[in-house]
């Protein structure tokens, strides 16, 4: 089997995500290598908060607190709440590791070697009233393109337009507020990437036609508007430090590397820091060096980080001159919107993912964020349409299913699966229309289009319910009592089947499942063709026990209580 890197963009440390940051990236990477891990490939699936730039200054001054206390209590925060989701990372390392510093350091004096690199004295921006210059984040203003009076220094959070702090109309400092501001001469390194431009367009070329039209189409946007060459150090007390052995000048200054230079050099970073945990039986450079060959690699993330990582690392990883692994495919997503206006951890505005699992358990949002994935285009959260889909999908399709079938074989024939009858006409049919079910949703996680394998997943546990219906074993039992023990034997079996095949979208769900049957070597990784038509992992004899309501049905009060708590209107 293939050895599978994944990634999903990195969080920012500042506060903890909202639902467009999850399903964005983290979930259906996390989805994705649960799919992959179950069907026999090696995986390994990376992550870490990206804790350096302006502003995880500006909120560590915000609370008092050292900018690497607030940066590591902050990554201990965020990381409570991925567990609360059963992200399965490998490792979710920390982007001011020392192994990040040594990695990204060492990129740099490539890129020095190569000519890639080259020292300009600029003019930026400088706060007299802050006695300091101000690097691009700690400038805010008006968007020159699209008219918004909050956009900072290096982009504009409504158009996504990446910007300078020169180009802000009526700048002010985010330190001070102060609009008494100056422009100075000072010296800082700038990656060439317009002497990269044509390597770059070359290998976006080999894998575009691969990717999603929306990765595809933002990478060849930026290569048609022409590569710049891009400052990459700043003013900040906090970052990978520039290393003096090269420049000492700006070492003495101070100066430290751009946040967007060094966070996805992380990637490769947090895979090291994960090989470090256990040296002798990790190798980090097997999954990064050398392994165009070994590796299948998949970043994930929402469209605004896309040219980062179709563009600006790539150019990175070619100026290097040697073979670190680039991405096979990009996984972009467009915004998951909030009644139709952003979320934003800015603005506190939509529902943060630690107060999502103080409401419900991770797998009611797990389902619904992926069974509505903004894949084509942006998707919106409202509490009506969560409300209607937990209820349907979740309560009903899947939770009452399994909860009658369970409950009316241990009332009519006691603790045991039931033995008795044999597979007939319906059974048949059954099992070829669940292969049928089974394939098509494989295919769909095959391509990584959730959307539809989540609607391949309902249309799995719909099958079941169609097939009790048919066979009303309530009704069975009455004339034919072999008939309904063969009808609950063989739906106790789609139980089992569904606990499987379900695990990457609602894991802790599936593990409720699989152990209500008492199977003694039940280690079914993933379920066959085969046993889906034959429907006969969990034979008769078998001890069986009726879990609580796997999915609690949500009320018009809990709907009222949603909205009057987060807000939010239709329309």
């Amino acid at each position: 089997m293939a050895r599978h890197l994944i990634t999903s963009a990195l969080p920012y440390i500042n506060g903890i995500k909202h639902l467009g940051n999850m399903v964005g990236s983290m979930l259906p990477a996390d989805v994705y290598s649960r799919y992959l891990r179950q069907t026999g490939h090696d995986v390994l699936y990376i992550c870490a908060t990206d804790e350096h730039g302006t502003p995880a200054e500006l909120a560590a001054k915000e609370q008092g607190l050292p900018v690497a206390e607030f940066c590591a209590q902050a990554h201990d925060a965020q990381k409570a709440v991925y567990d609360g989701f059963a992200l399965a990372f490998d490792y979710f390392g920390r982007s001011s590791s020392p192994e990040n510093r040594e990695i990204t350091q060492h990129f740099a004096r490539k890129l020095n070697e190569n000519g890639f690199i080259e020292e300009r004295a600029i003019r930026q921006v400088y706060s007299p009233a802050d006695g300091r210059f101000l690097p691009d984040r700690y400038v805010e203003g008006t968007c020159p393109h699209c008219g918004y009076d909050k956009a900072r220094g290096d982009q504009c959070e409504n158009c996504t337009r990446v910007l300078d702090p020169t180009d802000l109309i009526n700048p002010r400092s985010a330190i001070s507020g102060s609009t008494d501001l100056e422009v100075r001469e000072t010296k800082h390194l700038f990656l060439l990437q317009s002497k990269l431009q044509h390597e770059v367009e070359a290998w976006v070329a080999r894998h575009e036609d691969d990717w999603p039209q929306l990765a595809s189409s933002i990478a060849r946007k930026w290569l048609n508007e022409g590569l710049h060459d891009r400052a990459i150090t700043r003013d900040l007390d906090w970052g990978v430090p520039v290393p003096a052995d090269t420049w000492p000048e700006l070492a003495a200054e101070g100066k430290v590397f751009y946040v967007w230079f060094d966070a996805p050099i992380e990637y490769i970073g947090a895979t090291k820091e994960w090989a470090d945990q256990d040296p002798e039986n990790r190798d980090w450079k097997s999954w990064w060096f050398e392994a165009d060959d070994t590796v299948r690699y998949t970043e994930f993330m929402a469209k605004d980080n896309v040219p980062f990582h179709t563009v600006m690392f790539p150019a990175t990883e070619l100026g290097v001159r040697e073979p670190w692994k680039k991405v096979d495919y990009v996984k972009a997503f467009n915004w998951l919107t909030y009644y139709g206006g952003k979320f934003s951890t800015s603005q506190k505005r939509g529902v943060f993912t630690d107060q999502a699992l103080a409401i419900l358990p991770a797998d009611y949002w797990r389902y619904f964020l992926i069974a509505n994935a903004p894949e084509s285009d942006d998707s919106s959260f409202t509490w009506e349409h969560f409300t209607a889909t937990v209820n349907k999908d979740l309560a009903d399709t899947l939770g009452n299913f399994v909860n009658r079938v369970l409950s009316f074989s241990k009332k009519r024939f006691g603790e045991e699966v039931p033995a008795g009858g044999e597979p007939g006409e319906a059974e048949a049919k059954l099992g070829e229309e669940i292969a049928t079910l089974l394939a098509e949703y494989e295919s769909h996680m095959e391509a990584l289009q959730f959307r539809k394998a989540a609607a391949a997943l309902r249309a799995l546990w719909s099958a079941g319910n169609s097939y009790l219906e048919e066979k009303a074993p309530w009704l069975e039992i009455k004339t034919n009592k072999d008939g309904a023990a063969l009808t609950l034997r063989t739906a106790m079996n789609l139980i089992h089947l569904y606990a499987v095949v379900s695990e990457p979208f609602i894991p802790a769900t599936a593990k409720v499942m699989r152990e209500a049957f008492a199977l003694p070597q039940d280690t079914a990784a993933w379920v066959t063709a085969e046993e889906a038509k034959a429907l006969a992992s969990v034979p008769s004899g078998t001890p069986f026990t009726v879990p609580p309501v796997l999915f609690a049905k949500l009320t018009d009060e809990d709907l009222e209580t949603y909205k009057e708590r987060f807000g939010g209107e239709e329309g």
